[in-house]
C-alpha cells in the first residue's frame, strides 16, 4: 500500500499494538488496511502478546471498519495470530463481546471486505477479521479452531497426540479450501514480486467486489455464512 496513515486507540479504552489499522491506497483505490502485529523484536512481541489481541484491539478494529463504511471504502484484514489474548484483564475488558462485536460489524459491513491469512489463524481471534466477501490463505498457513495441542488436551487430554490433533482438525490451506472455508490459496510472499503479484490480484478483485450493487454484495455474503453447517444440520 501507499500513503498509509495509521491510527490509534478504540475510543473507549486505550490502544492495543497487536492490532494495526488505517488508511491507504491499494492502487488508485482508497482502502482501510486492518492487520494483526506479532512483533519485530522481543519487546514488541511482548507488548502485543506475540499477536493476541486485547478488547481494546477488536474495539478499534469495530472502529475503523465503520468508518470504512462511512466513507465507502473497502476492507482488507491481513491475519497471523495464534487467538485472542486470554488474560484475565482482557476478560474484565469485555474480551469475548469485543470480538462478538468485531465479527457482527465484519458480516454487516456494506463496502467490500477480503482477508488474508498470512501466517496462522487461530480461534475466534482470527475469526473476528475474517467476516468479509472473500478469504484468501497463504500456502503455507494455517486456519484452526485452535492449535494441536490443545484440540488434543481437550479430546484426549493427551498434548502429545498433537500430530493426531492436526490431522483430523484439517487446518491446512488444501484441506480448508476443499471444505469451502477459503476462497483461494496465494503463493507465500517472500519478495517484491510476490508483494506485486498479492497486490495486482487484491486491486482486480477489490474492482469487481466493488462494483457489485451494495445490496447484491451483503446477501452474497450472508448466503456464504448462513451455508456453513447446512450439510450437518441436514444430515441430523
Amino acid at each position: 500500500m501507499t500513503h498509509f496513515h495509521e491510527f490509534h486507540g478504540d475510543r473507549e479504552h486505550g490502544d492495543d499494538p497487536a492490532i494495526i489499522g488505517g488508511v491507504g491506497f491499494l492502487g488508485d483505490q482508497a482502502v482501510t488496511v486492518i492487520g494483526t502485529n506479532k512483533g519485530r523484536t522481543l519487546a514488541e512481541s511482548q507488548a502485543c502478546h506475540f499477536g493476541c489481541a486485547t478488547p481494546e484491539g477488536y474495539r478499534k478494529a469495530i472502529r475503523l471498519m465503520r468508518q470504512a463504511a462511512k466513507f465507502r471504502r473497502p476492507v482488507l484484514n491481513l491475519i497471523n495470530t495464534p487467538g485472542a489474548y486470554p488474560g484475565v484483564e482482557a476478560e474484565y475488558h469485555g474480551q469475548g463481546d469485543a470480538i462478538a462485536q468485531c465479527i457482527l460489524t465484519g458480516v454487516s459491513l456494506p463496502v467490500p471486505t477480503i482477508s488474508v491469512i498470512v501466517g496462522e489463524a487461530g480461534s475466534g481471534g482470527a475469526l473476528a477479521l475474517a467476516c468479509g466477501d472473500q478469504t484468501w490463505m497463504f500456502a503455507q498457513s494455517t486456519y484452526s479452531i485452535l492449535s494441536p495441542e490443545g484440540y488434543a488436551s481437550i479430546l484426549w487430554r493427551d498434548g502429545q497426540r498433537a500430530a493426531e490433533a492436526a490431522e483430523q482438525m484439517r487446518l491446512t490451506p488444501a484441506e480448508i479450501l476443499a471444505d469451502g472455508i477459503v476462497d483461494r490459496i496465494v503463493p507465500e510472499v517472500t519478495d517484491a514480486a510476490g508483494a506485486s503479484g498479492l497486490r495486482a490480484e487484491l486491486i482486480a478483485t477489490m474492482a469487481e467486489l466493488t462494483a457489485l450493487p451494495t445490496q447484491q454484495l451483503m446477501n452474497a455474503r450472508h448466503r456464504r455464512y448462513r451455508s456453513f453447517g447446512t450439510d450437518g444440520l441436514q444430515e441430523q
